[in-house]
């Protein structure tokens, strides 16, 4: 972990700039990344091995559109779990394909879930696997004014 704080206040508007490149496209190559940055690619590639290394970038991955693969809804579910039901709970809601982040929180409800689905009835479904072992709280989204974005660098 020494590690990882001593690159993160190292990290330099150059880093901010690639991970910001890598956060719209992470397929970008290195000759790109490096033209984009004024860097040569053996430099950028050195970069991103470092950051790599230090747990900065955990992986490189896609971004899917659930809507364009037949799941237009997305929902949040706060999960309230009965007493003595917390691991009970983690292990349901793994185990549900539709719920595709789940993280405990502090108040009220110890579990805040995302899911996606085809429609209200599966959302039901997916309500009526939880609740033998807590309560339900569900949100339907609307809309994202600030989609999945990288903190301030």
């Amino acid at each position: 972990m020494k590690r990882l704080r001593s690159l993160v206040n190292d990290l330099d508007a150059v880093d901010g700039k690639l991970l910001r490149l890598l956060d719209r496209n992470s397929r970008t190559s290195t000759a790109d990344l490096a033209r984009a940055l004024g860097m040569s690619a053996p430099s950028v590639a050195e970069r991103l091995r470092r950051l790599e290394e230090a747990g900065v970038i955990r992986r490189f991955s896609v971004e899917v559109d659930p809507a364009a693969l037949g799941y237009p809804l997305a929902v949040y579910i706060r999960i309230r779990p009965a007493t003595g039901q917390n691991a009970k709970v983690a292990q349901v809601v793994a185990e549900i394909p539709e719920i595709v982040q789940c993280d405990r929180v502090t108040g009220d409800d110890c579990f805040l879930a995302r899911a996606h689905v085809r429609s209200v009835e599966d959302l039901e479904l997916v309500i009526d696997r939880i609740t033998p072992f807590g309560q339900t709280n569900t949100s339907i989204i609307q809309s994202s004014p600030v989609a999945r974005r990288l903190p301030a660098l």
